[in-house]
């Protein structure tokens, strides 16, 4: 069986695209392992898991990407294991108050990594949004109802994925900016990709 590596876009591992000589255009095949270019957001990553994620195939998924976040003692560039993630929107508002998807009895909105030791990287708690973060209203409120350390747009769709077909899975994403009123100025994507692909090219290569 093979590992699969998920990422939202190509531009997030192209350094690891070109050191493997992959090439192709959704999911890109190699003897030991293949990865799935999912496109941005849960409902893409959903759809693609749905059409490629097979738990004959496949022993464990590995999720990648950049990723905002909130605790400004974790670097930007800096890598993470994120262990627990949740679906962030999925509720109702009744007036001020937001009451989530296990209050209103439709089922959970938290899921977990498999029980994965990767040395050097912090583990986080990590929440799945379908719009990051770029008001300072709505960021306190966020930080109030779950107290995330970082936020990405596909995450927990990677992770419920793999509950419902018993592959393991584990996330690493990179610190590309602090989750803040937007200000691009003060986004390090391009050193949140590098130490990204470092990563997993070392990854990759050791399996």
């Amino acid at each position: 069986m093979k590992l699969l590596v998920v990422s939202a876009t190509k531009s997030e591992i192209q350094p690891t695209l070109n050191h493997f000589s992959c090439t192709g255009d959704r999911l890109l095949e190699t003897e030991k392992f293949d990865i799935l270019i999912t496109g941005v957001g849960m409902v893409a990553t959903a759809f693609a898991l749905g059409q490629h994620l097979d738990a004959n195939k496949y022993n464990t998924v590995v999720n990648v990407g950049i990723a905002g976040s909130f605790d400004r003692s974790i670097a930007l560039g800096e890598l993470v294991n994120v262990v627990t993630d949740t679906f962030a929107e999925l509720g109702t508002e009744d007036h001020d108050q937001f009451i989530s998807l296990p209050q209103l009895g439709f089922g959970e909105h938290t899921f977990h990594t498999s029980p994965t030791d990767i040395p050097n990287l912090k583990q986080v708690k990590a929440i799945t949004v379908n719009k990051v973060h770029g008001n300072a209203a709505s960021i306190a409120n966020t930080v109030k109802l779950y107290q995330p350390e970082i936020e990405s747009m596909e995450g927990a769709a990677v992770f419920y994925a793999c509950q419902q077909t018993n592959v393991a899975v584990l996330q690493v994403r990179s610190i590309s900016n602090y989750v803040e009123p937007r200000n691009r100025e003060n986004w390090k994507i391009g050193l949140a990709v590098d130490n990204l692909n470092s990563w997993l090219i070392n990854y990759l290569t050791n399996l």
